[in-house]
């Protein structure tokens, strides 16, 4: 089985990979029936002579291969006939910049298994970048509130080596008594919460985060039952949220007058309530900072008004006219969105996911197959599965 790690060809340019070279070493030697080659790339957080120093093969033609890995959307001129590609395509939402790339997936006759749909048993994602996006988010939002305050300085994420020198500069760090949400309770919010306890930020429980003032900064972790309740019942079933998510209301508004900083890490579509809504930003709402870490425009905060870039993630929303304005302004809600946060920590992202690839997924894709891989599965052989037959219309 020949395995191939496409070079990235989205704008902007993505750095990261689904395989680092010392992942596919390991594989060549444990794995006998798998060869692995890699599309040669300026732009990965892996160099060529990375790769070639761990045994992979540097080619520009990948046409010989079973099995090809990217990352994100594929374009469509990119795109080889016949083949079977992983990679995160943003189509199972329906979202409208993708249309175009899942209709020539279905006209080029290739199968797409989507890496956001590998999902255990109970829904449970399998692998993904979340835990970083969190940590870059987290880190982002609290600079964000210094900058906005000058009451402290962090530097960029993107300008340290790896993790392991970004937290250097938490040690010393003295943050303001900020009271801080963590929205989610899945891999992002995991994230945002080593941060949080990295920089000394102490958790509370929902009742007292609401009722009390501290001299010290403190964070409250926000999972379903706290966001979410049943408009009649007044209760919160997870699973039959997830099935029914217009029967639900958000519980977030407290949080809104108390919170000085909101890391936002749930999983949103237009059926799930949002945290609040732009009626709900008045005099009471003090919150100053959002890190929208999941990034859905106009989604769970309504005042996500687009994506920002890893050079320039932060701008601000007038509180009026809710409309973008320079960041740190008096009367601005300060925005960080941005949806490769991961890149600004590429290589510690891409090893943490090649090893969730390997644990749970490769064994199973070289094997013909598993429920796994079925279910995240979205066209096969040029056909919508019939989990994904709602995206007909879509494609077309």
């Amino acid at each position: 089985m020949i395995v191939g790690l496409i070079k990235e060809g989205k704008r902007p340019a993505d750095n990261r990979v689904a395989l680092t070279p010392p992942q596919c070493k390991w594989l060549h030697q444990h794995i006998p029936n798998i060869k692995i080659i890699a599309q040669s790339s300026s732009i990965r957080c892996f160099t060529d002579e990375e790769y070639k120093r761990a045994g992979v093969e540097i080619t520009d033609n990948i046409a010989q291969c079973d099995i090809l890995l990217g990352i994100k959307e594929v374009p469509v001129e990119m795109l080889i006939p016949n083949k079977t590609y992983l990679f995160f395509s943003h189509t199972r939402k329906q979202q409208p910049h993708n249309k175009k790339l899942l209709k020539a997936i279905i006209e080029k006759n290739i199968t797409l298994i989507d890496y956001e749909c590998l999902e255990h048993e109970d829904g449970q994602r399998i692998i993904g970048f979340g835990f970083f996006a969190g940590v870059v988010g987290a880190h982002n939002g609290i600079m964000a509130y210094g900058n906005r305050t000058n009451l402290f300085d962090l530097p960029r994420v993107y300008k340290n080596k790896d993790y392991r020198s970004l937290i250097n500069h938490y040690f010393g760090l003295k943050l303001p008594n900020v009271k801080i949400a963590v929205t989610g309770s899945g891999r992002v919010a995991h994230g945002v919460i080593e941060v949080m306890n990295l920089m000394g930020v102490h958790e509370v429980e929902p009742d007292e985060y609401l009722e009390k003032k501290y001299t010290y900064p403190v964070y409250v972790q926000l999972k379903g039952a706290e966001l979410y309740t049943h408009k009649e019942t007044k209760t919160y079933k997870r699973e039959h949220f997830h099935n029914n998510p217009q029967e639900y209301r958000s519980r977030f508004l407290p949080y809104t007058r108390c919170t000085d900083i909101l890391m936002n890490g749930v999983y949103w579509d237009n059926s799930i309530p949002r945290l609040f809504e732009t009626t709900d930003i008045d005099e009471r709402f003090v919150i100053q900072t959002i890190s929208d870490i999941t990034d859905d425009e106009n989604g769970s905060v309504p005042i996500n008004l687009g994506d920002q870039t890893i050079e320039d993630p932060v701008y601000g929303v007038d509180r009026n006219s809710l409309k973008k304005s320079a960041p740190y302004k008096e009367n601005s809600i300060d925005i960080v969105a941005v949806g490769n946060l991961p890149n600004e920590l590429p290589r510690d992202a891409s090893k943490y996911f090649g090893e969730q690839m390997i644990k749970y997924i490769l064994n199973d894709l070289l094997e013909g197959g598993s429920k796994i891989i079925e279910g995240a599965t979205i066209v096969h052989q040029g056909k919508l599965t019939t989990k994904f037959a709602y995206l007909e219309n879509y494609a077309k």
